[in-house]
């Protein structure tokens, strides 16, 4: 058994949803009177809100639980209560609770309990939750009290595609949409607490649907009548969800900015497959056609896979053509890693470290080549910046541009205020601009 905690602090790892899901999780506990803490370091609770896709996901959260735990012993104070929340507590369980004796396990369809849990290991010792019962948590969140000017949103969550390396459907669960209604009062709601920008959020957001089948389209048509919401973007995208009416919207709807997030893992066909991904290499070109025709200056952004197994060199090199056939203003890159329970866990034809290594780098230098030369085409350009936080000189301003590129301006511009600016320079990794 533990103090009942008056502090707070919540540490997220990975994608965006996580993000998303650890600021309800920080609003719960706000709402039960608990402050935040500065760090983890000061916190009566920490609640270490993972993710699973990432390599070695388990094992480090070990590793925080244990630093945790040293660090309070350096600083002769009580150890904190500690939870565990997200895709390593849904995928461990019991676990987890046992090999690292946490307060709290909670999964991420549950983590509305998490206020009840606290209670129960304060009063009883542990208390788990990974249950996943269908979006039934945002009924049970507190109204949203983001002040910020970017906000995220989730719209989709849970995911049916079962590609073969992933363990979202069965961390996550099937692929849920929330109600149009609900979402349309959290945008409402996020506006009114100061949000200019709202980003919605899934597993496959561009799967979002609701009964009358107004798809994901209709719903940022919907957010686009919102007065005071100045922009709108959405992520992670399936190409097998790519509609028609979300292609046009990016000609139709002005609030929703020119980038576009779509993986593709891979450029050869036999990979794909092996991925069990619904597209292949000339369905995603076409794709990409598609939408730049109705929005010719949009930013493509993807993910890529290398050492799935069995790739040879030469499928290798089909990605790396796709790669110059796309021109990527972004890109995720990452070596595989064997997840346990996914079919690629038990195909042969594992890629030795070393040749995944070369691989990755190979593929980062060409995607880091097409950012770079993205940036620098935008130098000379006009567009408006988002400001978002201050700079680390006096006067100096930070936002971003429409492409979601990291913009730095010396301004007396307030932080969500969107501003004019000229691009004068480019970076491999941000632009610098003036006010005009």
């Amino acid at each position: 058994m533990s103090a009942t905690p008056k502090t707070y602090h919540v540490k997220s790892f990975g994608c965006q949803m996580n993000v998303y899901d650890g600021e309800r999780m920080a609003e719960l506990m706000a709402a039960q009177g608990m402050t935040a803490a500065a760090d983890a370091d000061s916190a009566d609770l920490v609640v270490l809100n993972t993710c699973h896709i990432r390599e070695k996901a388990t094992e480090k959260v070990y590793s925080d639980i244990g630093r945790l735990r040293k660090n309070a012993r350096l600083a002769d104070r009580a150890n904190p209560m500690i939870a565990v929340a997200g895709c390593v507590a849904q995928a461990e369980g019991e676990e987890i609770a046992h090999r690292a004796k946490v307060d709290v396990v909670v999964g991420p369809q549950a983590y509305h309990n998490l206020p009840d849990l606290v209670r129960q290991a304060s009063a009883r010792g542990r208390a788990i939750d990974t249950d996943m019962p269908a979006i039934a948590k945002f009924g049970a969140l507190p109204a949203r009290r983001k002040t910020g000017p970017t906000a995220f949103l989730t719209v989709q969550e849970g995911c049916d595609k079962f590609c073969t390396y992933c363990v979202v459907p069965y961390t996550r669960g099937a692929e849920v949409s929330r109600p149009f209604d609900a979402i349309v009062d959290e945008a409402k709601a996020l506006v009114d607490a100061g949000a200019r920008e709202i980003t919605l959020l899934g597993q496959n957001v561009n799967a979002w649907d609701d009964d009358a089948g107004t798809g994901l389209h209709g719903l940022i048509a919907a957010l686009d009548r919102i007065e005071g919401l100045a922009r709108i973007r959405y992520t992670t995208s399936h190409p097998n969800d790519m509609k028609e009416g979300l292609i046009r919207a990016h000609a139709e709807v002005e609030k929703l900015m020119p980038f576009l997030h779509l993986p593709v893992q891979a450029g050869n066909d036999r990979i794909l497959k092996a991925m069990n991904r619904s597209h292949t290499r000339e369905s995603y070109l076409r794709i990409l056609e598609r939408v730049r025709a109705a929005r010719p200056d949009i930013a493509l952004s993807g993910d890529f896979i290398v050492g799935f197994p069995g790739e040879s060199e030469a499928e290798f090199r089909d990605t790396l053509s796709l790669v110059d056939a796309v021109g990527y203003a972004q890109c995720f890159s990452f070596k595989y890693s064997p997840r346990p329970g996914t079919p690629a866990a038990e195909m042969d034809g594992a890629v030795p470290e070393a040749v995944m290594d070369d691989r990755l780098q190979r593929l980062q230098a060409a995607l880091n080549r097409d950012q770079a030369a993205f940036n620098a085409a935008s130098v000379g350009k006009t567009c408006e910046v988002l400001i978002e936080r201050a700079g680390k000189l006096p006067g100096q301003m930070l936002g971003k541009s429409p492409w979601l590129q990291s913009v730095h301006l010396m301004t007396d511009a307030a932080i969500g205020d969107l501003v004019s600016v000229q691009i004068e320079s480019a970076g491999p990794n941000s632009l610098a601009g003036v006010a005009i």
